[in-house]
């Protein structure tokens, strides 16, 4: 039997589960479709072993998302479309073109520089790509080719927004200042308060959408992370309320037999000793 820690393994570990005869019944009728919605959790889990900085549950949790890039490839071989090694080939490959700085003759540029010289290579790699589709007689790939694409539509509508801003900033189409964004922001709010007094949800809907995208835009402009910002006030917010749970069943009661007063008296007993502490 081949060492656990071995990579091998595990692709003989999944070919086993995906054996028509004497594989797993859950695994065989498995789908990329089927499949795609657990990758997307798996790496939810990573980043959140990474927040808690429990590096015991990140090592089973880098696991789990390996499984999941052995799942894909395996189903991809099956199909005659590509297998595990040629994954490892083409991430190799990508990271060795994209660095030419570290691999190549491009020395001593900025962090800038680099970012830069990143974009460059990714819109060659593009068109070469768009260059062997022809060539091979395969469809050209549908979907937008401007500047705008390549932004995955799964990604979680805050990640997305920034990731939009961020391709659109390089062009030139940008706030100058976060103090811009922050206008921006009063504009959008004063719209949405117009939308709630005239009650239609379609209107209300879009206009909270727009100030959602502006607050992200404020995030990027003032260097915070908005998916990191989110996640740590909801943690926060998840801490302070445990606190009037817990409080309130000190006394015996529950959250349905207090009053908001007395949740919000509570509330900011959490608040003092978080910054007592």
């Amino acid at each position: 039997m081949a060492d656990s820690r071995d990579v091998a393994r595990l692709l003989e570990i999944m070919a086993a589960l995906r054996d028509p005869a004497t594989g797993c019944p859950w695994d065989i009728v498995q789908t990329f479709e089927t499949i795609a919605p657990y990758t997307l959790e798996e790496a939810y889990e990573v980043a959140d072993a990474v927040a808690r900085n429990d590096f015991d549950d990140l090592r089973e949790e880098l696991g789990d998302l390996l499984l999941q890039v052995a799942y894909h490839a395996r189903m991809a071989e099956e199909a005659g479309h590509f297998a595990f090694p040629d994954v490892v080939e083409a991430i190799n490959t990508k990271m060795v073109r994209r660095h030419p700085h570290v691999f190549g003759q491009a020395r001593d540029l900025s962090p800038e520089a680099v970012n830069a010289l990143w974009g460059q290579i990714k819109t060659e790699e593009k068109r070469e790509r768009a260059e062997r589709r022809a060539a091979a007689g395969r469809p050209i790939e549908t979907q937008d080719q401007g500047i705008l694409s390549g932004i995955p539509l799964p990604l979680p509508a805050l990640t997305r927004a920034l990731k939009l801003q961020e391709k659109a900033g390089t062009v030139g189409f940008d706030w100058q200042d976060a103090g811009a964004v922050l206008d921006k922001i009063r504009e959008e709010t004063a719209e949405v308060s117009e939308a709630l007094e005239a009650g239609g949800v379609e209107a209300i809907r879009d206009e909270i959408g727009d100030l959602l995208f502006a607050v992200v835009n404020l995030a990027r402009h003032a260097g915070v992370d908005p998916e990191t910002a989110l996640r740590g006030t909801n943690d926060k917010f998840t801490r302070r309320f445990r606190y009037i749970e817990k409080s309130l069943g000190a006394s015996e009661r529950t959250p349905e037999q207090a009053t908001l007063e007395e949740m919000e008296e509570l509330w900011q007993e959490a608040k003092q000793d978080e910054r007592r502490s």
